[in-house]
């Protein structure tokens, strides 16, 4: 299984730079979102995109997404521990929602496929590990050393 965060979903959906790496992930069969990575895809959606809700809903479940994996409370305990570790508002400004996925990908000993500078900061400290997605600009993060 992969781990997509939202941005990836929405670059694919968006025909963006992304699109083809995260094609095949799809095609996999194996790749979810977490059920917080599945409200973030259909808010920008529905609220910035102007999509209909249901036509969004319905494109998450066409791409296998809509049941997304359960934040229980193990897995919230985990984001928010992380969060309150890495978050700074200038030097790690990583979402609840980012911090789910990393999580969601390090209790599934799995990789998380984000874009996001910060997230994959997070993981690279963490030793989360990730597929780097190109950003809407179609550059590509790597790590400093």
């Amino acid at each position: 299984m992969t781990v997509l965060d939202a941005y990836a979903v929405i670059a694919y959906l968006r025909a963006e730079p992304a699109a083809g790496e995260v094609r095949p992930l799809l095609d996999s069969g194996e790749a979810s979102l977490t059920a917080i990575g599945v409200a973030e895809v259909l808010d920008h959606l529905v609220r910035l995109a102007g999509a209909n809700e249901e036509d969004a809903a319905l494109d998450l479940a066409q791409l296998g997404l809509l049941d997304g994996i359960v934040v229980d409370a193990d897995l919230g305990i985990a984001a928010g521990r992380l969060r309150a570790r890495r978050y700074h508002r200038s030097r790690c400004a990583v979402s609840m929602a980012d911090c789910a996925a990393a999580e969601a990908a390090r209790q599934g000993s799995t990789s998380l496929a984000t874009s996001d500078p910060p997230l994959l900061e997070l993981c690279r400290s963490e030793g989360i590990a990730t597929i780097v997605l190109p950003g809407s600009d179609g550059t590509r993060w790597a790590p400093n050393t």
